[in-house]
C-alpha cells in the first residue's frame, strides 16, 4: 500500500509540473505564439503518442457515416486535437489574459440572449459541450461583468485540481463543485447568476436518452432538471477558433420551461433541445469537437 501510495504522489506531482509547464509557457512567449506552440502537443498526442485516436475515428464514422473518407477523417481527427491542445494552453493563460483584452480576442454575438434574462431578474443554465476552447468561453464572460459559475467536476488529483480552479477564479469565475451540486446550483440560479456546464458527456443510467447524430446517447439531465425546477431558461452556446487564435462566440436564443408540463417531458424536450443545438454546431466544425469521449458508450435499455 505504502508503495501504491507513493507511485500515486509521483504521478500527481508530475502532473502538477505538466499543468504548471503549460501555465508558464505564455509567460514566456505571446499568447498566439504559446497557443500555436500548444498545437504541436496535439499533434503528439495525435500521431505519436496515438491517445484515444482509435475511439476518436470510430466517433467520426458512426457520426458522419459515410460523409467522410478515411483519410478525411484522420485530417478531421488530428486537426480536433490540435484545437484541444491549443483550448488548454488558453485555458492556462486565463490568469494572464488582462480583462480588457477579452474583447478583442473573444467577439460575441447574441448577447442580448443571455442578458436579457438576467435583467429580467432570472438566472441563466448557460450549456455547452466539449467544443472549442470552452474555458475561454466562460471567462469571456466573466470579461463583461456578468456574475458566472462553472460547475465542476473533482479531478483525482487535488493537486491539478486547485491549480484549475485558481485559473478560473483568476479570470473572475465562481466554482461549484459536484459534490454539493445541487444545493450550489440552485442558489446561483435564484440570485441570478449564470450557471456554466458542459452536458455532452455519457451519463450512463442516470441520464435520458436523445439522438446525438442520429444515435441515441445518454445525456446528463442536470440542465433540464434546474431549468424545470427553477423557471430559468438555458441559453446555449459554442466558441468558435479562427485561423488568427481569435474566437466567435454564438448565444442562442433561451429555451424556456413551460409552466405545467409534465416534468419528465420537460427534461426529454429542453435536453433534446440543446442536444440538437450542439449537434448542429459539430457538424459545421466537426474538428472543434472532442471525438475521444465515448458518447455512445451507454446503450438504450431493451425491453
Amino acid at each position: 500500500m505504502a508503495v501504491k501510495n507513493l507511485r500515486i504522489a509521483f504521478r500527481h506531482r508530475l502532473e502538477l509540473a505538466g499543468v504548471r509547464f503549460l501555465i508558464a509557457l505564455p509567460r514566456v512567449f505571446p499568447l498566439r505564439t504559446s497557443v500555436k506552440l500548444g498545437g504541436l502537443l496535439g499533434l503528439a498526442g495525435f500521431d505519436v503518442f496515438r491517445i484515444r485516436r482509435r475511439v476518436s475515428l470510430e466517433n467520426l464514422d458512426r457520426a458522419f457515416s459515410g460523409r467522410f473518407t478515411a483519410r478525411e477523417r484522420t485530417a478531421i481527427a488530428r486537426r480536433s486535437y490540435v484545437n484541444f491542445a491549443k483550448s488548454i494552453v488558453e485555458f492556462a493563460s486565463l490568469g494572464r489574459i488582462k480583462k480588457g483584452e477579452y474583447g478583442r480576442i473573444v467577439r460575441v454575438s447574441g448577447f442580448e440572449h443571455l442578458a436579457g434574462p438576467l435583467e429580467s431578474g432570472h438566472g441563466v443554465v448557460a450549456v455547452t459541450g466539449h467544443f472549442g476552447s470552452w474555458e475561454l468561453l466562460g471567462a469571456g464572460i466573466a470579461a463583461r461583468d456578468l456574475p458566472v459559475d462553472f460547475l465542476v467536476g473533482e479531478q483525482s488529483n487535488s493537486l491539478v485540481n486547485d491549480t484549475m480552479n485558481g485559473l478560473r477564479r483568476a479570470a473572475g469565475i465562481g466554482i461549484i463543485e459536484r459534490g454539493v451540486a445541487a444545493r450550489g446550483v440552485f442558489d446561483s440560479l435564484r440570485r441570478g447568476r449564470i450557471v456554466a456546464l458542459l452536458a455532452d458527456q455519457d451519463a450512463r443510467r442516470a441520464g435520458v436518452f436523445v439522438d446525438f447524430f442520429g444515435t441515441p446517447a445518454s445525456t446528463f439531465q442536470g440542465p433540464a432538471q434546474f431549468a424545470f425546477r427553477t423557471g430559468c431558461p438555458i441559453v446555449c452556446c459554442c466558441i468558435v477558433r479562427r485561423g488568427d487564435e481569435t474566437h466567435d462566440v454564438t448565444f442562442f436564443p433561451p429555451l424556456y420551461p413551460r409552466g405545467g408540463a409534465a416534468r419528465d417531458a420537460e427534461v426529454f424536450r429542453l435536453t433534446e433541445a440543446h442536444t440538437k443545438i450542439l449537434e448542429g454546431y459539430v457538424r459545421e466544425y466537426p474538428d472543434h469537437y472532442f471525438w475521444a469521449h465515448r458518447r455512445w458508450k451507454t446503450k438504450p435499455a431493451t425491453s
